[in-house]
């Protein structure tokens, strides 16, 4: 027990430190900050990763291994993720009566309805790549640590929003 204390530890203090080691300027105020993005991104995935080696045991190897698929399945959803909030932009402004956004409205809920699928289906295969070398009640485990942290993720972005997302 005192190895995986340990291995937080080392994890909380060192997955920051080198991502503020990481170069480059992001835009000016006001602008989609990517820097501030992928660093708000990797925090998440650092609670995640801290939040699944604490339930599911795990030594120092088996978190970094975890990290790296979490990160592998996270690139590949950041632009589906990108599509449903431009989409959702475009339904924004066509609900306020933008005359240029009115024609994208069914294109961009179709855009939206796809986008959440392909996720769903990424969220499927992280399960199955995390859960492949794992016991019965670890997989148990992990199943509902990842339904927690996506409802988590669900109702953060909501509650932030009144009830018609302004």
């Amino acid at each position: 027990m005192k190895t995986m204390k340990r291995m937080t530890w080392a994890l909380v203090f060192a997955l920051p430190v080198m991502a503020l080691a990481q170069p480059g300027a992001g835009p000016g105020p006001g602008a989609r900050d990517p820097d501030r993005m992928a660093k708000a991104e990797q925090r998440q995935r650092l609670r995640q990763v801290l939040e699944l080696a604490d339930t599911l045991e795990l030594d120092s190897a088996q978190a970094l291994k975890m990290d790296e698929t979490l990160r592998r399945f996270e690139d590949k959803r950041r632009p589906l993720r990108e599509q449903v909030r431009d989409s959702a932009r475009t339904l924004q402004m066509a609900s306020r009566g933008d005359s240029a956004a009115l024609g994208q409205v069914d294109a961009a809920a179709q855009k939206i309805f796809d986008a959440r699928a392909q996720i769903s289906a990424l969220d499927r295969e992280m399960y199955q790549a995390l859960a492949k070398d794992l016991p019965p009640q670890k997989r148990a485990r992990l199943a509902v640590v990842l339904a927690r942290s996506e409802g988590a993720k669900w109702f953060k972005g909501k509650k932030d929003k009144g009830p018609r997302g302004d």
